[in-house]
């Protein structure tokens, strides 16, 4: 699944957003472009699922 999450602007977001997907699914694939704000998710968790904790973590997402 595809999100865009406008304030993932650095290294530091793309290790908050890994974190905050992980903490749910600890074999989750990330793949996060900062430069595009987009993040990419291969995980057996459900979108409702890693939308909330992209929003707990901060860093709210849209669909992409």
């Amino acid at each position: 699944m595809q999100f865009h999450i406008e304030n993932m602007t650095c290294g530091g977001c793309v290790r908050g957003v890994t974190k905050a997907i992980q903490s749910l699914d600890p074999k989750a694939e990330i793949n996060a472009d900062p430069p595009t704000r987009k993040l990419q998710v291969n995980t057996s968790a459900s979108r409702e699922q890693i939308e909330a904790v992209l929003n707990e973590a901060g860093f709210p997402p849209k669909a992409a």
